[in-house]
């Protein structure tokens, strides 16, 4: 699975969409481009981006509906409005809408790129750091190279490849609602689609191996109307 950091850039203009897919992508970040809000409704279905880099004057639905939209999808998801140069009502009514930050038309790709590692450094985003191939999930631990989770007294429960895949990816992206059908498609387990309800049945399953109440799950959280999110315990 790939573990970069994913950028999604809405901008009308060709040649500047381009420009910021080539530059953000050699920076190290995987990079999504779309000319119009549709595109990137299209993509939020099926996973949000850690960034998105939004153009306010975009023809049709502007920028400002489409970060009102984002936001209430996700409270995660980092937006970055891009206004004109001099226009601070577009400035102020950008971060009203729920945008972490803006910059003004024209500017350094490298201000952009200091801008864009800010938000997300505010965000806490990153992948959680594993000691010797483990992670805590709920009450028990996820052992990446044995398939196994363990118990605080040592014992072990082996996982079926479909939970052990959805564990995995759970802990490779913690604190992102994750959509039903992205972790179908993900994991790949096209037995899965014969239910409608598989993926529901599948966590349910989970929850009772890794919570310490399946009931009032604190791990692995519904997010209404997308799927699932992966919570890190605090402790």
């Amino acid at each position: 699975m790939d573990k970069r950091q994913h950028i999604a850039v809405v901008e009308d203009e060709a040649t500047q969409r381009q420009m910021l897919l080539d530059y953000l992508s050699k920076q190290g970040f995987r990079v999504s481009g779309f000319e119009a809000g549709a595109g990137l409704r299209r993509l939020v279905e099926r996973e949000l981006p850690d960034v998105v880099l939004l153009d306010v004057g975009l023809p049709g639905e502007d920028g400002f509906a489409i970060a009102r939209w984002l936001r209430e999808r996700s409270s995660k998801v980092c937006i970055i409005m891009v206004t004109a140069a001099t226009d601070t009502v577009d400035r102020v009514v950008g971060l009203e809408t729920g945008a972490d930050d803006y910059i003004p038309k024209p500017f350094d790709p490298r201000e952009l790129l200091a801008r864009v590692k800010s938000v997300l450094r505010r965000a806490g985003v990153s992948v959680i750091p594993t000691t010797a191939g483990r992670i805590r999930m709920g009450r028990r631990v996820l052992d990446l190279d044995k398939r196994v989770l363990v118990e605080s007294d040592g014992s072990e429960e082996t996982l079926s490849a479909t939970e052990f895949d959805l564990l995995k990816v759970f802990a490779e992206n913690p604190n992102r609602p994750l959509a039903r059908d992205w972790l179908l498609e993900t994991i790949g387990h096209r037995e899965m689609e014969v239910f409608d309800r598989a993926m529901d049945l599948r966590i349910t399953r989970i929850r009772r191996k890794v919570e310490k109440d399946p009931a009032h799950p604190e791990a692995i959280r519904t997010v209404r109307g997308v799927g699932y999110m992966f919570v890190p315990s605090k402790e």
